[in-house]
């Protein structure tokens, strides 16, 4: 039997996307927790996986060809998750195309103004009222974006994927980027659905309090 997947793992918007996704794949993993707050993301053998130095990442034993690989980078590793168990993706070219669009929506716009917004209203050791300004708007202009979307849908795109599972980490931390759900009522009813989900739940929990 091979051995579970390692995931390479702090409790952050990123990392709670793949905690999710193997959740919600059921599929054995063993947690490898890195500190970022003691720069265990430098560390060599953690460069090795992750040349970024971000987490997450992950190494599968069982990889293509029963080959061990790793994968880093958070869009990817949801990807390579999809493809090889087949879930939460889609045959239908149309409708896998849709779903590259809103995960590369995130992974390119959401994610990082989001993370900006965080470091300008929380982390910053200098207030800059511009840049809490400028990121909180934009943060609040692509919740409108993802609030259009979902107006009669329950998912992104059709059933639920991993574009979904791509921005809860993100939408689960609104307070801290200066939104409030009320405003954008298909997003919260979305929030609500995911919450619902018993794998996002546990994903979400996983070592939550280690953030404190």
């Amino acid at each position: 039997m091979s051995k579970p997947i390692e995931f390479y793992y702090w409790p952050t918007p990123n990392g709670w996307k793949i905690s999710v996704m193997l959740e919600e794949l059921g599929l054995p993993y063993e947690l490898k927790l890195v500190h970022i707050g003691q720069d265990e993301q430098f560390e060599p053998a953690f460069l090795e996986v992750s040349p970024n130095n971000k987490i997450p990442a992950i190494r599968d034993f069982d990889g293509p060809g029963g080959a061990p690989v790793t994968v880093f980078e958070s869009g990817a590793i949801l990807i390579y998750l999809a493809e090889k168990t087949g879930k939460f993706y889609a045959d239908d070219p149309r409708r896998r195309i849709q779903i590259h669009e809103w995960l590369c929506w995130q992974v390119g716009g959401l994610g990082p103004m989001a993370g900006q917004a965080h470091h300008f209203r929380h982390f910053a050791k200098e207030k800059i009222p511009y840049a809490i300004r400028r990121y909180t708007e934009e943060v609040e202009r692509l919740y409108d974006v993802m609030d259009t979307r979902l107006e009669g849908r329950d998912w992104l795109v059709d059933d639920y994927s991993i574009a979904d599972i791509a921005c809860i980490g993100w939408i689960n931390a609104h307070e801290r980027q200066g939104q409030d759900l009320d405003e954008f009522p298909n997003l919260k009813a979305w929030y609500q659905r995911m919450l619902a989900r018993p794998a996002v739940q546990r994903g979400l929990e996983l070592n939550l309090k280690l953030r404190k």
